[in-house]
């Protein structure tokens, strides 16, 4: 009796390892699902907020969208008559405007053309507030895809950000979708020249522009030794940390860097 008694003890001492061994898979198995699960929900959470944005930058409020049907090369000095005003595509000079903060008004041809390459362009009436000024001006880093300058003729708004083929505009700096829309368009990929270069070449206003133009005509000294689609470009951007009124930088050697 006393045999089977052991017996029966060692069973039920087997029985109970074995059923806290099942407990413990049983835990295990839970922390793994759940583990998987939680993960799961992070990376669809990324995922979703990563498609919100992506479809709010997409819907900035007030972004008008134009066809841009002709966007080839017209002669330096030859003037383009834009449907839009400030302009947002079209034919253009075989120059653009380096990128940077100015503080005159610049010519749009020129503009139009950094336009192609992805560059946003900045415009604001002259007469609007200096903090209004400062704040715009703050919107630009050196490397950015930005022009920034006031603009002499009519505008929608007092504030005008311009790309390729789109616009929007704002009564004031701190307009949310202003800043929303710069964040989405600079370098933007959908323009005509996707990564060409917004530095490198024409640095001048419009007054000393139209000043060179009127004395030697279109081929005037300041037009020349500046990067064109023809003679390569600075295609890393490097030269667009001095303020736009500066001299324009030495055309890199043919073909770009």
């Amino acid at each position: 009796m006393a045999k089977k008694t052991k017996a029966e003890e060692r069973r039920a001492r087997a029985a109970a390892l074995r059923e806290e061994q099942r407990k413990k898979e049983r835990r295990a198995k839970i922390l793994k699902i759940a583990g998987i699960s939680v993960a799961s929900a992070a990376v669809l959470g990324l995922l979703g907020t990563a498609v919100f944005m992506e479809f709010r930058s997409r819907n900035i409020a007030g972004v008008q969208e134009y066809a841009v049907d002709e966007y080839n090369h017209v002669p330096d000095g030859q003037r383009v008559d834009y449907e839009q005003s400030p302009p947002v595509g079209g034919q253009h000079w075989n120059r653009w405007q380096n990128c940077g903060v100015y503080t005159e008004p610049l010519m749009p041809e020129f503009a139009v053309h950094s336009l192609e390459h992805g560059a946003v362009w900045i415009t604001y009436e002259p007469d609007i507030a200096e903090e209004e000024i400062e704040a715009l001006q703050g919107f630009y880093n050196p490397g950015d895809y930005l022009v920034i300058s006031p603009y002499e003729g009519d505008m929608p708004a007092p504030i005008v950000a311009s790309s390729w083929g789109r616009q929007i505009t704002a009564e004031s700096a701190d307009d949310e979708d202003l800043a929303r829309y710069v964040q989405f368009y600079e370098r933007g990929q959908d323009v005509p020249e996707p990564g060409a270069a917004c530095s490198g070449s024409i640095s001048f206003t419009a007054a000393e522009i139209e000043a060179e133009i009127a004395e030697d005509g279109a081929d005037a000294e300041s037009l020349e030794g500046a990067d064109s689609d023809e003679s390569g470009s600075d295609a890393e951007n490097e030269d667009t940390d001095s303020e736009g009124t500066d001299e324009p930088s030495e055309a890199p050697d043919e073909g770009g860097e």
